[in-house]
């Protein structure tokens, strides 16, 4: 056993850590990763030192301290105290099948992933083997572990490369893949270990509270989950909740006849905000002569008086504001942003007569995914294809609040250390990052800045031609399809072959990637793709300086250059980068700012200009837009906290109904608040005792529960007593009737008939919930303007909404319930076996765009409050009506007979 210091000891791992620091005090000051790391330095000697023991086990020997193990567990033994051994079992069994041994830094980096923290290891540093330690570890307790990535692919190749290690050790392994079928998904997730895709452990968790039967659900209780490139699922899909959807029953002619507008409107785009502050405090009107403005910084479309007058002229209508659900201005406002902000070949793709979303941050197409609210429509009318019908939420969650239901959480990337701010506020996960294996040689040159987009694409060329003929591989990365093929052409034509990889090329991923470090490689890709695969050099390359990295624009977010850059010099190898960038580049167009456009346009065409303050400014300009993107993802937070609190409610409720939990007391609580909202009703207490209307409470019984009732003469004397007495009676009746139904029907039956009308009746109205909370988040944005929270106000009114849901459920359960009689026997096939058929066809945008305002059609519906909950105060449009007046819906009788009684 090794006697040294663990400091000592582990005194490179130590110095790499130190040249991760940054700032005036570097020499002094230590980081918060370098402390984690030195604290742990004691357990990974621990671990060291069991390795020459358990090497010289036997292959069933070292299968036999799986089993061992879980003895201790079931003995009360925790995992922490089982993880130096299991640790050294793992990397002894890697040893064995995979011909790899899992480095120190590995091992640190596999105890920080049990700890449930982020790591950040450099690219080509192993995570993949990384994640083998803390996944087999909590295996062990045979409750799941899950390994999420981010394609069907990377998930099944990691299932097969490390699955070996895991039964080589008598632990079982599954993978989540797209259409898996039913029995084989629950098998995969009754797995000790799982691994799939973000999108597939989010949609099972939907569709398993969308099941009818028990049956039906694939996935148990959320234990422990490792997300592999953690900052692409946990903060570039933050924006875009999970989103179950069908098929609503819209027209789509409106987008072809809106469609048809654009080219007879006249548009102005501005790039900044500031333009129009600039403009109205010069007294100049950016609006007169155009009929709309687009604004490039906040992404919004806005008609003018002469828009707005041209529109309705164009399509014969006597006011586009006429329609109560204002759809007109909202189909318009779709038009536009399709023509303006999504372009072909960039934010989408169109193939086999579809419009496919592209990644933004991988480059890779999203098929079975629509942008919401219209806009995906709006692009198919823009582009002459199909429009698809327009889809209602069915059942949706966010990412933060899918990951934050498993008991512990952790994550694993090359770039996660810009963002661990954002990592710490919204998912209070910590970020460590681990020092590389051996020293990184990787060399930055300075960006080079040109005037334009042309000369910028020259110098490009240029390099590229002039390493090539060196024989060095050359990876160049690009913002987007459209980009990506323009320098492709440029290459064609100097004669250089060259590999180009985008959305159009994505089932070659891997092999293009794979191959991008060989002599005389030439490799094009969106900046991204290709994620999650070694590029392995060629014999000789080192020797050359290793894989060139071009970046042919700056990204809004530093992660993704960081990513770029992160595809050369991995494991010790040597390797560049450099980044060309032009004024017409959308991050300095839009972002860079007045003082950085004036030196620019100061310089003779074909001048490149390197600067550490030109640098300086684009990295300003890069954190200005993350921090608005990471203001987006905090207020989507803050939105679907409101809607998890009651999805929480909703799917607990429905997994005891499905899970057989006696429901008894569940269905008193709804008699006897039935009971007390009838009684409001009827003998309100904010109405003299004289003025109620005892007869239509008796009417109310006798349709609601089916049981004749006649209440006692009113006392005047004490109007509450009488109140409590009449409450206290009906409730006996009403508990004393449901007993004789369920003694006439059967207790089976009656509790079969319970569960069917609950799960139908809770499905229904949380689905018409799910579109009034669509309708109120659309909208809620335009509260700001009135100086009040947008957030505050929309907990208060999605309080009224579930509220007014709760009441529903209860009015409707009750009426399936007490007339039985009626529909029992079709109830048992309508109620009882048929399954819903539903398709995850529609991830919503949830950001900047939706969160000022737009409006959404449709209007909310309005069932009553919370059971035994708190109503919030209801603000009253207009003044209120008496119970003796005209029912104002026309009807002649007065509004307690009419309205008044719903």
């Amino acid at each position: 056993m090794n006697k040294e210091k663990p400091e000592k000891r582990f005194k490179n791992i130590l110095l790499e850590a130190r040249k991760q620091r940054r700032g005036f005090f570097w020499k002094f000051i230590s980081t918060r990763s370098e402390r984690v790391l030195t604290n742990l330095l004691p357990l990974l000697a621990k671990i060291n030192d069991l390795e020459p023991q358990i090497s010289k086990l036997s292959d069933t020997r070292l299968a036999a301290q799986t089993p061992k193990f879980k003895e201790k567990i079931s003995q009360g033994a925790t995992l922490e105290e089982i993880l130096p051994e299991a640790f050294a079992t793992v990397r002894e069994a890697a040893k064995r099948r995979l011909k790899m041994r899992h480095f120190d830094v590995q091992i640190l980096g596999g105890i920080i992933l049990f700890q449930g923290k982020i790591t950040e290891m450099a690219t080509g540093e192993g995570k993949t083997l990384v994640a083998t330690l803390p996944l087999y570890l909590v295996g062990l307790e045979g409750k799941g572990a899950h390994l999420v990535t981010v394609n069907d692919y990377l998930a099944k190749r990691d299932r097969e490369w490390m699955g070996p290690i895991y039964e080589s050790l008598g632990l079982s392994v599954g993978v989540i893949q797209h259409d898996l079928p039913t029995a084989e998904r629950q098998k995969a997730y009754n797995s000790d270990i799982t691994y799939g895709t973000n999108n597939e452990f989010g949609f099972d968790y939907l569709r398993d509270n969308m099941a009818i039967t028990a049956e039906q659900r694939v996935q148990r209780k959320l234990r422990f989950a490792i997300v592999d490139e953690v900052d692409s699922i946990l903060i570039d899909e933050a924006r875009t909740p999970l989103i179950i959807s069908g098929p609503a029953e819209e027209s789509s002619d409106k987008y072809y006849r809106v469609e048809k507008l654009f080219p007879q409107l006249k548009g102005r785009i501005i790039t900044k905000t500031k333009e129009e502050t600039y403009a109205k405090g010069a007294g100049k009107d950016i609006e007169a002569g155009y009929d709309y403005i687009a604004n490039e910084e906040s992404q919004t479309v806005v008609l003018t008086e002469e828009g707005v007058t041209k529109c309705e002229k164009l399509l014969g209508v006597k006011s586009i504001y006429d329609d109560p659900r204002s759809e007109w201005p909202h189909y318009i406002n779709q038009m536009l942003r399709a023509h303006n902000f999504f372009k072909r070949e960039d934010e989408y793709m169109v193939k086999d007569d579809k419009v496919l979303i592209v990644d933004e941050f991988t480059g890779r197409l999203m098929p079975g995914r629509r942008w919401s609210d219209g806009l995906h429509q709006a692009i198919e009318a823009k582009e002459g294809v199909k429009i698809e019908n327009e889809n209602q939420t069915l059942a949706t969650i966010t990412f933060q609040n899918y990951f934050k239901l498993y008991e512990k959480l952790a994550g694993m990337t090359g770039t996660a250390f810009t963002e661990a701010g954002e990592f710490q506020e919204i998912y209070k996960l910590d970020t460590v990052v681990i020092p590389t294996n051996k020293p990184l040689i990787r060399y930055y040159y300075p960006d080079l800045i040109y005037k334009s987009e042309n000369e910028k694409y020259a110098a490009i060329i240029k390099e590229i031609e002039e390493l090539h003929k060196q024989g060095r591989p050359i990876l160049a990365g690009t913002p987007s399809i459209e980009k990506n093929e323009k320098l492709s052409k440029f290459l064609e034509r100097k004669g250089i072959p060259h590999q180009v990889l985008n959305a159009k090329y994505h089932e070659m991923e891997a092999k293009i990637i794979a191959k991008a470090g060989q002599k005389y490689g030439v490799t094009i890709a969106t900046n991204m793709a290709g994620r999650g695969t070694d590029i392995v050099l060629g014999e000789g390359i080192a020797a050359m300086g290793g894989l060139h990295v071009i970046g042919s624009e700056r990204h809004e977010a530093r992660r993704i250059d960081n990513q770029l850059r992160g595809r050369t010099g991995r494991q010790g190898d040597p390797g560049s980068a450099r980044f060309y960038l032009s004024l017409d580049d959308d991050l300095i167009r839009i972002f860079g700012g007045d003082r950085l456009t004036g030196i620019m346009n100061r310089l003779p065409e074909g001048q490149e200009i390197q600067h550490p303050l030109i640098t300086g400014a684009i990295e300003r300009a890069q954190k200005r837009v993350e921090g608005r993107n990471f203001e987006i993802r905090k207020q989507l937070v803050d939105f679907d906290n409101v809607m998890n609190e009651q999805r929480t409610v909703v799917y607990d409720l429905r997994r005891a109904i499905l899970e057989g939990d006696d429901l008894t007391e569940y269905i008193h609580n709804l008699l006897v608040e039935e009971v007390e909202s009838g009684i409001n009703r009827y003998l309100s207490p904010e109405v003299k005792s004289g003025e109620w209307d005892i007869g239509e409470l008796c009417k109310w019984v006798n349709l609601t529960f089916q049981i004749p009732f006649t209440a006692e003469e009113l006392d005047e004397r004490n109007p509450n007593l009488y109140r409590e007495r009449i409450k206290e009676s009906l409730i006996k009746k009403v508990d004393s009737a449901y007993q004789e139904k369920q003694k006439r029907l059967g207790k089976e039956l009656m509790s079969n008939l319970e569960r069917n009308i609950l799960l139908q009746v809770i499905d229904n109205r949380w689905k018409s919930h799910l579109y009034d909370m669509d309708a109120l988040r659309e909208g809620i944005g335009l509260r700001a303007y009135g100086q009040h929270d947008p957030v505050v106000a929309y907990k208060q009114e999605s309080y009224f909404l579930f509220g007014q849901m709760n009441d529903a459920i209860r009015e409707e359960v009750i009426n399936y319930l007490f007339k039985l009689e009626v529909v029992a026997e079709e109830g048992k096939e309508m109620l009882g076996g048929k399954q819903i058929s539903f398709v995850h066809s529609e991830i919503g945008s949830f950001d900047e765009k939706v969160l000022v305002g737009e409006k959404k059609r449709g209007t909310p519906v309005s069932p009553s409050p919370v059971p035994g909950t708190k109503q919030a105060p209801y603000q009253r449009e207009g003044r209120k009506i008496g119970r003796n007046e005209p029912c104002p819906c026309g009807s002649g009788k007065k509004y307690k007979n009419c309205c008044g009684k719903k």
